[in-house]
């Protein structure tokens, strides 16, 4: 999309929001200095009477779904934190994350039928109407031919030319922030940008949410704190999803925590501790754990669905998350200080007692507490000062991870006020340390990190064309090169065999 379209697309943005009043609230108005103050005026009086109709997140709901799917991502996010934005707001926007208007079920038809290529009939014996629509897709309750009964999820039409605009003028707003707004230059607004319209762009291709859905669910059973639907393979296409129909109560709806024999409390245990589990000891987390991707049954039985968004973490994120949260759990700071040092998170310059400082002045007032004592949103507010104080730059590869550590922790509090996010951590990051911070472990990364250097070297000693002085160097000094390399391997696998 050329420039100009991207900044007529924000300007549109800008004005869907002042017609609802979700750009410059009324009822926020004592807090704004007298300019903004009259700017919000003379825009709820352009906007007429539309701007007066609900309650403010009523209206941000109804301005976030003209805005298209990447608006109404952020909204339900939003929808998570009652803690932060008031159980009413909160309220007020969960219809976004499943509760959208459908498009018509022959219009679903076709597009399962062009993407399959066959007859509906030929697969299913039963096509129903939409049961659930959200942002990119909707859910249809349906029957295979062998009785089975499967959810089908079916892009929207054209879908693809909206998260296009709508990436478009994303990417178009990160500029103008990053260019004008130097205060918010280290939250990194480009590449958080590219981190959301990458994740959006893949929703578009239900055959890789299908392939994460698999491959998720194999992760899942190892722990059962969480499971899938099994993936009806011959019923996936570009634009089609088939899957197993998912047992239990959506837990969008409110009557779902009020089952019959249902363990709110460990159910709040179990979500936490299954996007644990699944970031760390498998570095692949479903990445959009809100209330409308969850079902529930008793006693403390979750399903996941929509595996469109799937993080993933390295080796080195994996040690770094665990070894921050067992420092917190240990409430020792200097450690959480020295990880943040030793990632890169904290700029070198900064003083490492200093930071643990701050680190204690978030952790102690937290720790220990239900998150009914704890006030998310002043916790939020501290954080992103002491980040600012430090100089601490967004990560972009760490966007999903903390994205879905926000949602979840929202998640839990909505099932148990009275849910402790620490004591819930503790085995999973526990069993984590215990497992790849013991000496076998450590041995093993030794030996494996030796090994990588000598096919790193062996491969440069192969080069056809090195310089000449890369040459003279590596004829000089190759044979104790080798010779040391060689040892330090031996002696890691000894040492390994001995603690094993």
């Amino acid at each position: 999309m050329a420039r100009p379209a991207a900044y007529g697309r924000l300007f549109a943005a800008a004005w869907t929001l002042a017609r609802h009043d979700a750009l410059l609230p009324a009822e926020l108005e004592a807090l704004y200095p007298p300019p903004i103050r009259d700017l919000g005026r003379t825009l709820r009086l352009l906007a007429g009477k539309q701007a007066k109709i609900g309650r403010p997140g009523e209206r941000l709901a109804r301005a976030l779904v003209q805005l298209g799917p990447v608006a109404i991502k952020l909204g339900q996010l939003m929808s998570t934190r009652a803690d932060i934005f008031g159980a009413q707001f909160a309220e007020d926007l969960s219809r976004l994350k499943d509760r959208l208007p459908p498009f018509p079920a022959e219009i679903a038809r076709v597009q399962v039928e062009a993407a399959l290529g066959a007859p509906v009939e030929t697969l299913f014996s039963e096509f129903g109407e939409a049961v659930a629509a959200a942002s990119l897709a909707q859910a249809h309750d349906a029957r295979l031919r062998d009785g089975r009964r499967v959810a089908v999820k079916v892009l929207r039409p054209h879908i693809g030319v909206r998260v296009a605009q709508d990436s478009a003028a994303l990417a178009q707003a990160a500029l103008l922030v990053d260019r004008y707004v130097p205060a918010a230059r280290r939250l990194e607004p480009r590449a958080f940008a590219q981190t959301v319209i990458r994740a959006t762009e893949l929703e578009l291709d239900l055959r890789l949410e299908a392939a994460g859905c698999d491959e998720l669910g194999e992760v899942m059973a190892k722990d059962g704190y969480m499971s899938a639907p099994a993936v009806i393979w011959e019923g996936v296409g570009k634009q089609v999803l088939t899957l197993e129909w998912a047992a239990g109560a959506p837990l969008s709806d409110p009557a779902a925590l009020e089952l019959a024999g249902l363990d709110r409390p460990q159910l709040a245990i179990n979500l936490l501790r299954a996007f644990l589990s699944q970031a760390l000891d498998h570095g692949v987390f479903h990445a959009d754990l809100h209330e409308g991707n969850l079902f529930v049954e008793a006693p403390a039985k979750i399903t996941a669905v929509d595996y469109g968004i799937v993080g993933r973490l390295g080796p080195d994120e994996r040690r770094y998350l665990a070894e921050i949260l067992w420092g917190f759990l240990d409430r020792d700071y200097p450690r959480v200080a020295e990880v943040h040092f030793r990632a890169g998170y904290v700029p070198a310059h900064h003083d490492r007692a200093a930071f643990a400082q701050a680190l204690r002045a978030v952790g102690e007032p937290v720790f220990g507490r239900s998150a009914s004592q704890v006030s998310m949103s002043r916790v939020l507010i501290q954080l992103f000062e002491i980040t600012a104080l430090f100089d601490m730059r967004l990560r972009p590869e760490l966007v999903l991870l903390q994205k879905t550590m926000m949602t979840v922790e929202g998640v839990a509090r909505r099932i148990d006020p009275d849910h402790d996010i620490w004591a819930a951590a503790d085995p999973v990051v526990r069993r984590w340390i215990a497992r790849e911070l013991a000496p076998p472990a450590q041995a093993k990364r030794v030996v494996q990190e030796s090994l990588d250097i000598l096919h790193g070297l062996k491969r440069r000693l192969q080069d056809p064309e090195p310089s000449v002085a890369v040459v003279t160097t590596t004829e000089r000094d190759s044979s104790w090169l080798w010779f040391f390399l060689g040892a330090l391997t031996a002696g890691g696998a000894f040492l390994l065999g001995a603690l094993a």
